[in-house]
């Protein structure tokens, strides 16, 4: 029915109860669901509350399918989850559609993946594999950053942080895998992963959905990402779309991901796990731009990119919003419910309306049953009563008699249990959004009480009801009377099967399995067994134990002993499985033991469990041994019926007779023998009840489908008899299996895989694992340490079970299983070590493998008279004799190819039980080959080839073999006797993959396995050994205990020995082979390890001499060809080459050079030396060029064969070799050995000797590549040939001393190996030539020098540290003390000639030089690394400091230069630790010349020494060497610390360079006047190198620059003219220096004007005090230059004492600088004393320069002026500056603008410039009283009139108000500057009126007249602060600056007057009231001048870097008296007299 009509159907009924419409919609959801599916998307809404209002819909028509596939990323070992997946995809949705899939992988899928994937659907499938440009890392990744983020995330615990392959399969997700070639003819794509799930049918098309509605990307969650992942994506994301805003969408969704329109990134993504998309967006050139761009960020290995924030934020950026769809539907039900159109509060309604119709038909129960399928999942509110009654719906139809309704009712319930503890699920995982308010208290079982959630309430009622219910008992919650206990237990069963893991984490419903569910299974078991209910409480019971067993611990072991009890007791009756339900209570039937043993299979397969079994249960004192009640069981039912398991016939051999009484005897000691024998009587004992008949085999021995999941059966079905102990055996294989699987990859990854240490190889024979040197804390060592403790326990049940089981009549398959389990049991052992077990495990499976009848019976088969028959191996046990030739069985090979596998296995940790398996191979060997060809004498080439033989046809007599052409199983294929030889041999190749000591043990077994062999073939002792030892050292030379008799040695597998004498040895040829596959080992290991062993064993075989002849003959061919292999494939030239030489030759002396002891007569003595000579002659012509030791062997060999008596050589003869690598004992000869020794006929000796000279011949052809003292020997040994004389010997080993020997040295040395022997030689060859560099020649001296440290300097990067010690200790110091004893003995005589001293100074120098060079190149790679640095470099340093003050001159730089060279240190190198010792002894050898420097520095004459009488003065170039080392130490050590000097070692540094600077006793000064000499310009760059961050620092530098720049007129001097010679005087003048620092300074403090300190410190003080004493001195400077044009230092000093003014005025009152009072007084003090001193500066000089140059000095004296106007005047006035300081600037420039130089200071004298106190008074001008002063003379005029003027016009404008800018220091300096003013303006007015009484009409000079003109018109112009005169002349000017106190009224009214007008601006008119009336009164004509409208000042700006002079253009004519008089009126103004 359409949708529309079905709801205008409704709409028609709007008065029908709620029932009848709940009706409709359950008869119609399918119908109206499509249109509340649209309405949903719109607005949610229910029918019943909220106004119903639907439209109309219109059909949907039909489309065809999608250009769409399925698209799956899978690997292998996801086979099952992905094909659960395909299954659900199929079930739901694509068994109607029929897409295809696509399976990706990087590797190729194998073949089962393919079929059975292929099999669960008709769909197309296609499999491809990932390119691997795809999937993996790109090359251009910076690995190092990448693994770095890993290990930085794993540590912060970030998911999949350290995983590269996660990183692969995002990038391979976000851009590649719609690139792949299967998918490029799709469009759309479904994503898949492995282990999904679809709940529901998916009824319509997403994927036509998606493309008729322009949808581009589908998905059905969103997350957020992990923040720590993708910091950076979001960043390059917004870069991409600044880059291509032409890719974003107008209408995307950018509201999705970020909260702030995208300025950062919500972390909101699309799930894409899930997702359906159109691969063109992808394909697209939008994302492909996209991709692209943050591929190369590396953001998915430098972070953790995911491909899903990948693809949403593609899809939401690049597409619009609309075509990105949410899919609600697929995955949930697609019911009415689902849509939430019902309110929760019509559910109990829909309940009832639900129950009221279950009497309805079958139709609307099962929609019913669909409905409550939907509702309750999709109502999470729905709880307690109201979840009983849906629930009691199920129950009710679950009894329906329809079986339909029943069977739908009961899988529903099921479900909705499901439901129940699915909403618990939910809730657990939201409980902090859980309301307190919410939770319940529940009762639990034990009487307590707990809060929970109301699912947790659901789930615990409802499954406790279950539990009653199961138990026939009233339920709590249920309302129901009663339930089937079958189907009860079938609901648990799902519960836990499903919800295990949850309960673990809810403790209350634990306590409902311990206190209701386990008492019911116990009693359920333990009463009469019913076979339904037994079933499923079995079931039970077995998840209880596999899920819950250590949460129900009592519970579980009871249950574990329960089933033990109940498969290992005896029942008779139980063999009828049907009836068993009718057995007596005591005896259970078999089904119910069958149940027991499919538990226990199914445990026994739980490897895990069982671990936890053994650790919860035996391994505690207290506890139910469990496991080994277990495994003790199995034993015992395994062997219970023996006649029913029946005997194999192929156990004991082919061609045996029966022996059912013999036993192994195969010793491998212990306890690991005896149990193994008593296996084999456990065997031997039963196979009298075994017959060939019966036996085991999956195919008849099984159920097709075991008991336990035959819930559908009411009784037991058949079972067969066998099916019990085939269960059993499986056990057993399980526990074997379990424990081998959890081992193995443990061991491997512990001990195989992982590399000893970085660079190692993977060990492919590993030790056994030592597993108390695991971490006690670790799980996995706690899991082996159980796995160790069980085989140690169980080994003997188990071995007892396995021994009886493999000897029982088996099928193939479970053949192959219990022997995999011998080989698992084997393995495990020796992986942990369990020496015993696996000792035992071996020794079964060797008697199985090789019984020993056969290998005694072979002897007599072979012995016997009658031909073989070739009938078959009858079956028949005893027959009296085999019909056919001894051999092994099929199943016997099988073994033996399991034994061998193990034995490869465990190679690594067999150690001494390699005997054991070796002598099995051996009677293998023996078995196998038993026809074979024997080995033929003297043929060496076919020596190590094991020989091939026809072996008997094994036969097959298995209980059921495979059909032909059925493949059968690895270890029953291939068994050959040629393909177990190959084993054995392949068994024999793997020693090569031993490691060391492995390799050692399994040498030394073999060798053992050889002497006893070989003692057992020489009879009863007869004969010795050697001659000089006894019988048993033939087995100990290999480190094992002798035997004490024959009768034991002959004790080998039953082999008889004297009957069946061999050709050859076993042991010998397979230690042949094994020694040149190992060939490595005999070069490169110790000897110790292999080398020991084998040459030892075999040269024992070669000296016993009751030995057979030919096996003496194969262990000589043997040992012969490995002696002439090893020095083929040796390689290496360093020590080793030496050692391996040696060992060689070693060895071949002892077969070739007889002892004296012995009597060598016999014909095979002879051929033994023989073939030892031919060895020797093969050496020497394939690797005697590559012998770098052993020659002394080599002669000693070749001179045992002559008949001369050798000389006698000197012990010393090999002394330098000897030094690094003294000769083994084997080696040294301690007497000559006589002449033909051992040489028993002519004919024998002429052979001998023969072969020797074809030696002798070939070393001599090498005679370069030997050392002087081999050499020596070589002619020796020619002598005893040729009759030779031996002065050719000492010739041409004197001329190769030094010659040769260095050229050996050199070619011989490279190799790292060699080294210590060739260093010695080295050492040897420096001590000669150093004996040379004190020869009394100064040439040869030189050149010794010369020759030793250019050989030291060429090889010296290939020294040890060792020779690097001595070449310091024992030759350069002992060459330096020779020199320096040598110079200081000839200093001592004072001979006249000075010629011999100057020649050793020379060589001490050249020694120096040299040094120097080596210190300099190796002083880091080498010389540090040596023990004794410390030491030595304390004695050189010493010797340097020595050398410079006590040696010549000449020395001195030279030394000092060596000390230098040993400083610098190349920046590319790693500095060492050590470099910070290093620096600071060379600090204290500076200290120490330094304090010399600075001694002899303030002397004129030579200091005395203590050591040698007299000191020499340090010359220029010494102090230069001095200071560029001081240079280089400073500069290491900053490489070496990363930071400066501490301060204290600067302030010494400074004062060092101070005394280097003044040093005054030099002989070889420079001119230092134009520019820097080098010793001057060394320090300075000293200085300018310190880095002045260093606190301190800053001041330090200024103070000592300060001090250099005051050396030109403080330290200049002259130097004494040299005696005898015609050079002329010196003066050093420092004049550069001065030059340099005194600007410096300036640029140093604009650096560091802002550092408070150095105004704190008193640094800016000295600064200026250094600017001060060139600015007094002015013309009397010294001149600045000699021939340039520098300008004057005094000019220098002014510019740069300007510079520092301009900017320390505004510094000392910038605000944060805490500067003290006193600082700053200081600072203002010397700053004026250098104003006053350029100022008052005698400028007379001046005078005879012509006029222009007069004029620009006086201008650029203007910048004084200028300064003081703009930088001092206006800060001068501070507050903490002290009146009488301020005072002293008005008296300047008070003395400044004098006009003549006698001009009075005043009749008083106070203002005299050379007083410093501030009297605060004025003297008054009292006319009357200074007529007597009167002059007509007014003395000389200053130089520079206009200079006075400006300083005036600065005095009157200090003390004017013209300026308002920072007034109250305005107000101050005036205040305090007005007396000054007032006397100077006194002195010219009171002179002038004093005067022109005396002159009358007499003329005053000009000067006199414009002074006084001035003047006037200043002081009319002139306007004073209000108040400044009243406190200039106050007690305390400072206080009144501002405001003065108010006019006393109570004074007298001239007193009123005359303070009134102090406070006034014309105060200063007032004081001059008398002057000016005498002047405006002189009858006589007074002076007058045109003067300018103003005067002129100066100004505030500058021109061409002088002071702007601002002159006016007008000019007007002005006399005195008019000025006078115009002063009056102002007077008469201020007093208001005047209008």
């Amino acid at each position: 029915m359409p949708a529309a009509a079905v709801w205008v159907g409704i709409r028609g009924l709007p008065h029908l109860s709620f029932l009848y419409i709940s009706l409709y919609f359950l008869l119609h959801q399918d119908a109206l669901y499509s249109f509340f599916s649209q309405r949903k998307s719109q607005k949610p809404f229910s029918p019943i509350e909220d106004e119903l209002y639907f439209e109309a819909i219109a059909a949907i028509p039909l489309h065809p399918r999608a250009n769409a596939t399925f698209v799956i990323l899978a690997r292998n070992s996801d086979l099952e989850g992905t094909l659960k997946s395909v299954k659900d995809i199929e079930s739901r949705f694509n068994k109607r559609m029929g897409y295809p899939y696509v399976f990706l992988n990087e590797v190729p899928f194998s073949q089962e993946f393919r079929q059975r994937i292929s099999s669960a659907s008709g769909s197309k499938m296609e499999f491809g594999v990932i390119p691997k440009e795809h999937w993996y890392q790109p090359d251009w990744i910076d690995e190092n950053r990448a693994k770095k983020e890993r290990e930085r995330m794993e540590s912060e615990k970030v998911i999949y942080g350290d995983s590269v392959s996660y990183r692969n399969m995002c990038r391979f997700n976000s851009g590649f895998f719609f690139k792949h070639e299967l998918m490029q003819k799709y469009r759309w794509y479904w994503r898949i992963e492995p282990d999904v799930q679809f709940l529901c049918d998916v009824t319509t098309d997403p994927f036509v959905f998606m493309r008729d509605n322009n949808k581009i990307y589908g998905f059905t969650i969103s997350l957020y990402e992990y923040e720590q992942t993708i910091p950076s994506l979001w960043g390059h994301v917004r870069e991409f779309m600044v880059r291509h805003p032409e890719y974003v969408a107008d209408d995307n969704a950018m509201g999705f991901l970020s909260d702030n329109n995208g300025a950062t990134y919500n972390l909101c993504h699309f799930w894409s796990n899930f997702e359906i998309a159109d691969m063109d967006f992808w394909r697209g050139p939008a994302y492909t731009a996209f991709f692209d761009y943050l591929d190369s960020k590396g953001g998915f290995y430098y972070e953790r990119w995911g491909d899903a924030p990948i693809h949403s934020i593609a899809a939401a950026l690049f597409a619009h919003k609309d075509q990105i769809q949410f899919f609600n539907e697929i995955g949930k039900a697609i019911r009415l419910i689902a849509l939430k159109a019902v309110p929760h509060s019509a559910v109990p309604l829909m309940i009832n309306t639900m129950s009221d119709a279950m009497s309805q038909g079958v139709d609307i129960q099962l929609r019913i049953l669909q409905t409550l399928v939907s509702l309750i999942p999709n109502f999470p509110a729905i709880h307690g009563a109201l979840l009983g009654d849906a629930l009691l719906l199920c129950f009710k139809l679950q009894e329906s008699k329809i079986a339909v309704v029943s069977s739908t009712a009961a899988a529903t319930l099921r479900q909705l249990v499901m439901f129940v503890v699915d909403k618990m699920v939910v809730e657990d995982n939201n409980m902090e959004d859980l309301d307190a308010q919410s939770l319940s208290e529940i009762k639990l079982p034990d009487g307590t009480t707990k809060l929970v959630g109301p699912s947790t309430m659901d789930a615990f009622s409802v499954f406790e009801d279950l539990c009653l219910l199961a138990n026939s008992e009233k339920p709590h919650f249920l309302k129901l009377e009663s339930l089937h206990k079958t189907f009860a237990l079938e609901l648990i069963e799902s519960v836990l099967t499903n919800y295990h893991a949850h309960f673990q984490k809810h403790p209350e419903l634990i306590l409902l399995l311990q206190h209701h569910l386990c008492p019911l299974l116990l009693r359920a078991l333990s009463d009469r067994p019913i076979f339904p209910l037994t079933l499923r409480c079995t079931r039970v019971v077995f998840l209880l134990l596999k899920q819950f067993s250590s949460e129900l611990t009592t519970e579980s072991e009871v249950f574990l002993m329960l089933l033990i009890k109940i498969f290992s007791e005896d029942a008779d009756g139980g063999s009828s499985g049907q009836h068993g339900d009718h057995a007596p209570h005591h005896s259970r039937p078999l089904w119910m033991k069958v149940f027991a043993m499919e538990i226990m299979r199914g445990l026994c397969s739980d490897a895990e469990l069982m671990r936890s079994v053994w650790d919860r249960y035996d391994a505690q004192d207290a506890g139910s041994k469990v496991f080994a009640s277990l495994v003790t069981a199995l034993k015992r039912l395994i062997t219970e019926k023996p006649a029913l398991l029946g005997v194999s016939s192929q156990m004991s051999g082919l061609g045996v007779s029966a022996d059912t009484g013999s036993t192994y005897s195969l010793d491998v000691g212990g306890m690991a023998g005896r149990v193994a024998t008593a296996a084999s009587a456990t065997v031997s004992g039963v196979v009298g009840m075994m017959g060939s008949s019966g036996g085991l085999s999956l195919h008849g021995s099984a159920m097709k489908l075991q008991c336990i999941d035959q819930l559908d059966k009411a009784d037991s079905p058949p079972i067969p008899e066998p099916y019990i102990y085939l269960l059993a055996v499986q056990c057993l294989v399980s526990l074997c299996e379990g424990l081998a699987s959890f081992t193995g990859p443990l061991y491997s990854s512990i001990v195989i895989q992982r590399p000893k240490a970085a660079g190692d190889a993977i060990m492919r024979a590993p030790p056994a694992l030592e597993i108390e040197t695991l971490p006690k804390n670790d799980p996995s060592a706690k899991q082996l340490r159980i796995v160790r403790d069980i085989i140690e326990s169980g080994w003997p049940a188990l071995l007892a079970a396995l021994s009886f089981i493999i000897s029982t009549n088996l099928s193939d398959e479970l053949f192959v299983e219990v022997l995999s389990s011998y080989q698992a049991l084997t393995n495990v052992s020796g992986m942990l070590g369990l020496t015993t077990p696996r000792d035992a495990f071996f020794t079964s499976l060797s008697k199985f493998a090789v019984p020993a009848r056969v290998v005694s019976s072979l002897d007599s088969y072979v012995e016997s008279q009658t031909p073989r028959s070739t009938a078959s191996f009858s079956e028949n046990l005893g027959l009296s004799g085999p019909t056919q030739a001894p051999g092994l069985s099929e199943r016997n090979m099988a073994c033996l190819k399991v034994l061998i596998s193990s034995a490869v296995f465990l190679a690594g940790s067999l150690g001494e039980s390699w005997f054991g398996v070796l002598e099995v191979l051996q009677n293998a060997d023996y078995v196998l080959t038993s026809k074979g060809a024997q080995t033929v004498p003297g043929k060496r080439a076919s020596i190590f080839s094991p020989g091939t033989a026809s072996m008997p046809t094994s036969r097959s007599a298995s209980l059921s073999g495979p059909a032909a052409g059925v493949p059968r199983h690895p270890l029953l294929s291939d068994l050959e006797p040629e393909t177990l030889q190959a084993a054995i041999q392949r068994l024999f190749d793997a020693s090569k993959n031993l490691e060391d000591p492995a390799y050692k043990h399994f040498i030394n077994a073999l060798c053992r396995l050889s002497a006893e062999m070989v003692d057992m073939q020489s009879g009863s002792g007869s004969g010795t050994v050697r001659e000089s030892e006894s019988h048993e050292d033939l087995a100990s030379v290999v480190g094992l205990s002798p035997r004490s008799g024959p009768a034991h040695r002959r004790r080998v597998s039953g082999i008889h020995i004297p009957r069946t004498l061999r050709s050859g040895d076993f042991g010998i040829t397979k230690l042949g082979g094994v020694a040149l596959l190992n060939i490595h080992r005999l070069i490169y290991r110790s000897p110790d390890v292999a080398w020991d062993a084998t040459t030892n064993h075999l040269l024992s075989i070669i000296h016993t001499t009751y030995a057979p002849q030919s096996i003496r003959v194969q262990a000589a061919s043997v040992l012969d060809e490995i002696l002439t292999i090893v020095p083929r494939n040796l390689t290496t030239t360093g020590d080793l080459r030496a050692q391996v030489q040696r060992r060689v030759l070693d060895v071949l002396a002892q077969q070739v050079v007889p002892d004296p002891a012995m009597a060598a007569s016999t014909s095979t003595a002879v051929e033994l030396r023989r073939m030892g000579l031919e060895t020797l002659h093969q050496i020497l012509q394939a690797s005697g060029h590559t012998l770098v030791v052993g020659w002394e062997i080599i002669f000693q060999m070749l001179e045992s064969v002559c008949r001369p008596s050798p000389p006698v050589r000197s012990p010393s003869l090999d002394s330098v070799s000897m030094l690094s690598n003294p000769p083994s004992p084997s080696s040294t000869r301690s007497k000559p050995l006589p002449l033909g020794l051992g040489n028993p006929s002519e004919k024998s000796y002429t052979a001998l000797v023969k072969i020797a000279f074809q030696s002798l011949t070939l070393v001599c052809d090498s005679v370069t590549s030997l050392s002087p003292e081999h050499l020596r020997l070589c002619i020796s040994t020619l002598g005893h040939f040729g009759r030779q004389a031996d002065t050719n010997i000492a010739l041409t080993a004197a001329a190769s001393l030094l010659w040769s020997v260095s050229d050996a040295i050199q070619s011989k040395r490279k190799n790292a190996d060699d080294e210590p022997e060739y260093s010695e030689l080295w050492m040897f060859l420096l001590l000669e030539v150093l004996g040379l560099c004190t020869d009394p020649r100064q040439e040869v001296r030189d050149g010794a020098i010369q020759t030793l440290f250019r050989t030291m300097q060429l090889y010296g990067s290939t020294l040890s540290l060792e020779t690097w010690d001595q070449c310091i200790w024992k030759v350069t110091f002992p060459l330096l003390d020779s020199l320096t004893t040598e110079i200081r003995h000839l200093s001592n005589t004072r001979a006249t000639d000075a010629s011999p001293t100057q020649a050793w100074d020379e060589s001490k120098i050249l020694a120096l030089q040299s040094i120097g060079s080596i210190f300099h190149d190796f002083l880091t790679p080498k010389i540090m690394q040596l023990h004794s640095f410390s030491k030595a470099w304390d004695v050189f340093v010493t010797h340097i400091q020595d050398s410079v003050l006590l040696d010549s001159r000449a020395i001195s730089a030279p030394a000092m230069r060596c000390l230098e060279k040993a400083v610098k240190v190349s920046p590319t190198l790693d500095l060492p630790p050590i470099v910070s010792e290093v620096l600071l002894r060379v600090w204290q050898a500076i200290d120490v010349l330094g304090g010399t420097v600075i001694q002899r520095s303030g002397s004129q004459t030579p200091i005395s020494s203590n050591e040698t009488g007299f000191h020499q003065p340090f010359t220029q170039e010494s102090l230069v060497a001095f200071v560029d080392l001081i240079q280089s130490t400073r500069k290491a050590s900053r490489s070496a610390d990363g930071q400066e000097w501490a301060l204290d070692r600067l302030s010494r540094l400074m004062a060092i360079l101070k005394g280097v600077l003044t040093y005054s006793n030099s002989p070889d000064y420079r001119p230092d006047i134009d520019t820097l000499p080098p010793v001057q310009a060394a320090v300075m760059e000293t200085i300018e190198n310190i880095d002045l961050t260093i606190p301190g620092s800053t001041s330090l530098v200024l103070r000592d620059l300060s001090e250099y720049a005051t050396l030109p007129f403080l330290a200049a001097f002259d130097v004494p003219p040299t005696p005898k010679t015609q050079t002329p005087q010196k003066r050093i003048t420092y004049i550069a220096i001065s030059k340099k620092t005194l600007p410096l300074l300036v640029d140093l403090f604009m650096r560091f004007k802002d550092d408070a300190e150095i105004y704190i410190d008193g640094t800016l003080e000295a600064v200026l005090s250094a600017y001060s004493i060139p600015v007094k001195l002015k013309y009397d400077c010294p001149a600045p230059s000699k021939f340039g044009k520098d300008p004057p230092l005094w000019k220098t000093a002014t510019t740069s004492f300007l510079r520092i003014v301009k900017e320390c005025s505004l510094q000392i009152n910038k605000p944060g600088h805490e500067i003290p009072t006193d600082r700053i007084e200081a600072i203002w003090r010397r700053m004026l004393d250098v104003f006053r001193g350029g100022i008052l500066a005698d400028c007379s000089a001046a005078e005879a320069f012509p006029l222009e140059e007069q004029e620009a000095e006086e201008n650029f004296d203007l910048a004084l002026i200028a300064s003081l106007e703009i930088d001092v005047a206006p800060h001068l006035g501070d507050s903490r500056v002290p009146d009488d300081l301020v005072c002293q600037l008005a008296k300047i420039l008070h003395q400044g603008s004098r006009l003549y130089d006698s001009q009075s200071e005043g009749v008083s004298g106070s203002n005299s410039p050379t007083n410093g106190q501030t009297s605060g008074k004025v003297e008054a001008v009292d006319v009357q009283n200074q007529y007597e002063l009167g002059s007509t003379e007014s003395g000389p005029l200053v130089p520079r009139e206009r200079f006075s003027y400006w300083c005036f016009d600065l005095l009157f404008l200090i003390c004017s108000n013209t300026t308002s800018d920072q007034e109250y220091s305005r107000r101050r300096v005036a205040a305090l500057s007005i007396p000054s003013l007032l006397n100077r303006c006194r002195t010219t007015l009171v002179g002038y009126v004093a005067d022109e009484a005396l002159r009358g009409n007499l003329p005053f000079p000009r000067a006199r007249e414009h002074e006084l003109l001035y003047v006037l018109r200043k002081l009319l112009e002139l306007r004073l602060w209000p108040g400044s005169l009243w406190a200039g002349i106050s007690d305390n000017p400072t206080q009144y600056i501002v405001e003065q106190p108010p006019i006393d009224t109570s004074l007298s009214p001239s007193q009123n007057i005359s303070d009134a007008v102090k406070r006034s601006s014309v105060a200063h008119l007032f004081h001059f009231y008398p002057a000016l009336c005498e002047i405006a009164s002189i009858p006589r004509k007074t002076p007058a001048a045109w003067v300018p409208t103003r005067t002129g000042r100066v100004g505030n700006g500058h021109v061409d870097g002088k002071p702007e002079l601002r002159e006016t253009e007008d000019a007007v004519a002005l006399d005195a008296r008019t000025l006078a008089r115009t002063c009056l009126k102002e007077i008469g103004k201020e007093m208001g007299v005047c209008l």
